[in-house]
Parts: C-alpha cells; structure tokens; sequence
C-alpha cells in the first residue's frame, strides 16, 4: 500500500501533534508510516519539523513553497518514503491553505496516474474555531475556515478533551449538518483519543475527487490571505553565567509578543516556540491569538545554560511591524534573562508579496 495522505487546516488546528502521534499510533498498530512539515519559509528548519525530530518521528520537511505547487519534489520525498517501506505518508500544507485538493490531489492523479493511492482528503479544526462558525460570526478567518471545510471527504474535531460532552456533542452534529459530505471524527490527538477511528479512516477509505463549488481566486479570499505575515527565526542563546529557565524564558518572550501585537492591533493567529539543548531536552510554547492564554505544551526538565531556538508566527500584520515587534522582543528577553544571542537565519513577508 502507498497511500498519502494531506492534512489541511487552520493555523493552531494542531496539524503538526497530530500528525506526529498517528505517525506513531500507525507504526505501532499496522506498518512503517512518516510525516512530511511543509511551509514557505527558505532555507529554514521548521518548528515542526525539529519538534518531529526531537520526538523521534519519521519526518522530513518540504520549505520555500506549497506542495500545492512543487509536486516533483513532493513525488521525490513520497517514493524514497514507499521504497523505505513506509505503507502511509501524510503531509500538512500551510496554515491559511486553501486549495490542496485541487492542486495537490487532482495535480498528482493528473501528473502522475496511478502511482499514489489518496486517503480521504483530510481537515482539522480546533474547538474555538468550530465556535466561531456556529456563531455566524463574519471575519476573514470565518471564511477561510469554511472554504477548508468544503474541501473536506474527513473533519477532524481535534482537541476535543477541552470540551464538555453537552459541547462536543453541538459541534459534531453542526459539522455533520452543514458540511454533509464530510465523515466527522472527535479526537484529542494530545492525549491519544481517536487515533485509532482516524488510522482506519485514512487506511481504509478513499479520496471522493470532488471539485467543490469554491473560487479559489475569489477576491475575499485574497484580501484575506494578503494581510497575513510569515515569520521565521532561527538563533542560539547562551546565558552569560549561572543557569536561566528555559521554559520561562520562551514564556516570557511570547508574553511580550503577544503584548505589542494587541497594543498595535494586529492578530496572531499562531506562534510557535520550540527551544532544545544539546542534551536534547526541549520545551514548546504556543499562541494562537492576542486574547488568549499562552499554551505550554513542553517544558524543559532542568536549567539551561544554552539552547538553541525556533520561532514560526503567522500574523495579520504588516511585515516590517511584525519585524520589529519580535526583534525588539527577542532583544528585551535576553536583557531580562542575561543572555547572549547570535541569529543564523531570520524571514519575514507578507503573502500578498
């Protein structure tokens, strides 16, 4: 069996966990299984993809474009995976993406027939934006979220041990009403719930092919996307004496992030803080959103005396404010925590560019 399959998704859906623990789950219950991280950044190492590493997934990484549009090295990555072994590959695309079913699953059946077997064409969504669709609330995200939706043969509702049953049970039956030709699954892939419903699904079911009613070069959907900002950094800190916490450092950083990203009025969808040591201990922290709390999902175990960082953000912001928001708080951080930095590689542009 070569079966791959794409996992799309708003940004904070949680793409990235999943996609690690059923390439684990599936390993474990049925055959070899590896995880692709795709984002747009060039010449980065993806949080993603480094957090894949320190867990010890399969994984590898496609940057500086879609697999939307790079298809040659996406086959490239698929094959080298199906000769190693592997029976199910299964890729994110970025964020904001709209579009991976035409592009990504008519492009390979198109380009390359016969070769790949495409599991149903698979989107997450998270609690929050589940209730921002109930809401009937209008917004860019709101719009984004429902064209992923129409895209989908399988709704993922991820997260799902942050809600009540009474919750879970309104959001799976308004997903089921109004995106009908969808199969619907409840999962926590965090604490391992529904990893087993989700391999089976993607095992046993099949791409539909369909072409949704979507214009994917509709103009709100482009006033949408040119409003967003990528943004990598990659550096090493290392304190000037002593010890320092690691994990309260990344803390600290996204607070002041976060801070000046609502003082100046501008969103972030999400921020990923993925730090490492040398012994490869690692901590995570995240932010999906000016008003809400800051998510830890890893801490380090010790003290650090240095540690290497990553730091992924999406935000809807103009490029050079988003730059400086975060240098001035990369700076700030390190007075606060007596650290020395040097930066290897840092990017930032705006999707409309």
């Amino acid at each position: 069996m070569k079966k791959f399959a794409v996992f799309s998704g708003f940004l904070g859906s949680g793409k990235t966990t999943t996609m690690m623990a059923l390439t684990k789950y599936y390993a474990a219950h049925y055959g070899k299984a590896a995880m692709i991280s795709n984002d747009l950044g060039e010449g980065v190492t993806l949080a993603d993809h480094r957090l894949a590493q320190l867990n010890g997934v399969n994984a590898s990484e496609i940057t500086d474009e879609c697999i939307c549009f790079c298809h040659d090295v996406l086959t490239r990555q698929l094959n080298a995976y199906y000769d190693d072994g592997c029976e199910l590959v299964i890729s994110d695309i970025p964020g904001f993406g709209v579009g991976a079913l035409e592009h990504v699953y008519h492009g390979l059946t198109e380009g390359y027939p016969g070769q790949f077997q495409l599991a149903p064409f698979t989107v997450l969504i998270e609690p929050c934006n589940a209730a921002l669709l109930r809401s009937g609330r209008e917004s860019d995200a709101a719009y984004i979220l429902r064209a992923q939706l129409l895209e989908a043969d399988l709704i993922v509702l991820n997260k799902c041990d942050l809600l009540g049953e009474e919750e879970l049970t309104a959001d799976r039956a308004w997903l089921v009403e109004n995106y009908p030709q969808a199969e619907v699954l409840a999962i926590s892939a965090a604490k391992g719930d529904g990893l087993g419903k989700l391999a089976q699904a993607l095992r046993q079911g099949e791409a539909s092919m369909r072409h949704p009613a979507i214009d994917y070069d509709d103009e709100n959907l482009q006033n949408a996307m040119d409003q967003v900002t990528e943004y990598y950094l990659e550096y090493h800190a290392r304190v000037c004496c002593d010890y320092f916490d690691g994990t309260e450092y990344l803390k600290d950083l996204a607070f002041m992030i976060q801070a000046e990203l609502q003082a100046g009025g501008f969103e972030i969808p999400h921020l990923k803080l993925l730090a490492w040591n040398a012994e490869g201990d690692y901590a995570k922290v995240d932010l999906q959103g000016v008003e809400r709390p800051i998510e830890t999902e890893r801490c380090f175990k010790g003290p650090c005396t240095e540690i290497s960082v990553s730091l992924n953000a999406n935000a809807v912001s103009p490029a050079d404010k988003l730059d400086a928001i975060i240098s001035e708080a990369v700076k700030v951080a390190a007075l606060m925590h007596r650290l020395d930095y040097t930066v290897f590689k840092k990017e930032c542009f705006n999707l409309g560019e």
